[in-house]
């Protein structure tokens, strides 16, 4: 049980980071883009190559991983949503991110191969350190550091303010001034080293494999979802809480459970509390 419950924590803890990378792209263009998770996909298996094959050091395979990620978070700005926000106020951009996802998944897969693969360590540890592992705290102390890092940007800079504002009306940000384009770009960009980062901390836990990215897109949303869209302590609560409940889901009922108890909790949040756990109810005006 104890196991069951340390591996949700951690597994949680990937879902809460992807998470927080989809309101930081939600954030400046209200869109949630299919490639979420692909891009922490993305930074597990740049990691694993640059450390297992490439043999560098862990910095520089870190460096490599978070800005091949955020480089993935750019090309989706510009290839998958841009031309389709500046054409039409439909949701096209699900098909577009969606398209980008699969060629992302397809290319890595070509060039990594189809079966998972294991990941390098990071640290020096024992393999007997048991539930101490770092497998299984890392993930949990980059999504702590990613959402307090978030919070802070948020509050305390120029362009965390900015990006507020555009969450709040673009247009009438781009109104006074922004140069709404460049912010939203940013955002990506960031989000994108953000989900790289998450994918190269939960190698050990993931392991570095082509088909990860759907998963992780998926669960992110379910932890999104949950938690309470654009709100950060709600991703790492829905997160937290999907974790749990596909771990101990698995250890009680068998992992054949797993994704059907993920999606029902999805249900249930949604007809309790629409807006989710820590989100806020928009009040429309008339």
């Amino acid at each position: 049980m104890l196991a069951a419950l340390v591996t949700g924590i951690a597994t949680g803890a990937v879902y809460a980071a992807v998470a927080l990378a989809y309101n930081l792209m939600f954030s400046t263009s209200k869109v949630l883009s299919v490639t979420t998770g692909h891009l922490c996909m993305l930074g597990g298996v740049l990691g694993a190559w640059a450390m297992g094959n490439a043999h560098l050091p862990m910095p520089v395979a870190l460096a490599l991983a978070v800005a091949g990620g955020g480089l993935a978070g750019w090309i989706t700005d510009v290839v998958a949503i841009r031309r389709v926000l500046a054409r039409s106020d439909e949701h096209l951009w699900l098909l577009s991110t969606l398209a980008l996802a699969t060629m992302l998944q397809q290319a890595v897969g070509l060039w990594w191969g189809t079966e998972p693969k294991p990941f390098p360590r990071l640290l020096a540890q024992d393999f007997g350190a048991g539930l101490g592992d770092q497998k299984y705290w890392l993930p949990v102390v980059v999504a702590a550091a990613a959402a307090l890092g978030l919070e802070l940007f948020y509050r305390r800079t120029l362009y965390g303010k900015l990006f507020l504002a555009m969450s709040e009306d673009a247009f009438a940000a781009r109104a006074r001034g922004i140069p709404t384009d460049r912010i939203r770009s940013l955002s990506y960009v960031m989000a994108g080293m953000l989900g790289a980062l998450a994918g190269f901390a939960a190698g050990q836990l993931t392991f570095a494999f082509f088909a990860l990215g759907l998963t992780l897109t998926l669960n992110g949303f379910i932890a999104l979802a949950v938690g309470g869209l654009g709100s950060n302590r709600g991703a790492l609560a829905g997160g937290l809480a999907l974790g749990l409940v596909n771990s101990l889901a698995t250890y009680g009922l068998g992992g054949e459970y797993q994704q059907t108890i993920s999606v029902g909790l999805l249900l249930l949040v949604l007809l309790l509390r629409p807006q989710g756990l820590f989100g806020v109810r928009a009040l429309r005006p008339v």
